[in-house]
């Protein structure tokens, strides 16, 4: 897997590449016959780069208009990672590349990340609007070879919860450093687990951190975001939280 195909960087931990957790927002203010407008940019990955490097990992940052060319269109480009997070990045963005768009063929680069699973490296999907099945179902990656791949059965509707009042995770299995009890959440994808995965995390019946294998690879589930909404700051400031990523860093990268 990746961590045998790249020339060491000095880092005896996983090298983790994150896609997604970036927007961009075009405002209008309409003043009689006037229209004036404005645009923002935001990202939303500190939290979870934070948790994750005091987990262990080194961390490539691809916001989602970076990843739209850049994301790795070959296994040679992915084999130099040991885990794939996407996290609030739909399908369209990772299969409708510009050359796609132009009405030219392209890499599908779901089915090079099943690939590359299947073949021992890990992916990891974390909860959001643009994540599972998503906002409207827009997302979209039940219709795409990553459904293969992930460790739970992802609808082809809209799947969010939110949950305004709150709600607090459980641990349900997995390692004794995840904690018992976690900081609420706001929101999450409403996910089953399939068949042989393990969940680690719960909210009611609802599985929140599931844990599968995918031929020689592994794969996991986040069901929540790690920004808000959902993610309040008790929860992203949680202390315990890197404790949890390290957890799953050690599961799927053996």
């Amino acid at each position: 897997m990746g961590a045998e195909n790249r020339e060491s960087d000095g880092n005896d931990g996983p090298r983790v590449l994150l896609a997604g957790e970036s927007w961009q927002t075009l405002s209008f203010e309409i003043k009689g016959r006037n229209v004036l407008t404005d645009s923002t940019y935001e990202e939303a990955g500190d939290h979870l780069i934070a948790a994750l490097q005091i987990a262990g990992a080194t961390v490539d940052f691809q916001p989602c208009h970076v990843a739209e060319t850049a994301f790795p269109r070959t296994r040679e480009a992915l084999d130099v990672y040991d885990l794939v997070i996407l996290s609030d990045i739909g399908a369209d963005t990772l299969q409708i590349t510009p050359r796609v768009a132009a009405g030219e063929t392209d890499a599908d680069r779901c089915r090079l990340l099943e690939s590359y699973v299947h073949d021992g490296g890990a992916v990891g999907m974390i909860g959001g609007y643009m994540s599972f099945a998503g906002v409207g179902g827009q997302a979209r990656y039940a219709h795409t070879a990553l459904s293969n791949v992930l460790p739970v059965h992802i609808s082809s509707h809209d799947d969010r919860i939110e949950v305004p009042g709150g709600i607090a995770p459980l641990r349900t299995g997995g390692p004794t450093s995840i904690p018992d009890e976690w900081p609420s959440i706001l929101g999450y994808n409403r996910l089953e687990a399939k068949s042989g995965a393990d969940v680690w995390a719960a909210v009611e019946n609802d599985p929140l951190l599931v844990v599968g294998e995918h031929g020689n690879g592994h794969a996991f589930a986040f069901a929540t975001d790690c920004a808000p909404h959902w993610a309040p700051l008790e929860f992203l400031e949680w202390e315990r939280l890197p404790d949890v990523w390290e957890a799953v860093l050690d599961r799927v990268v053996p």
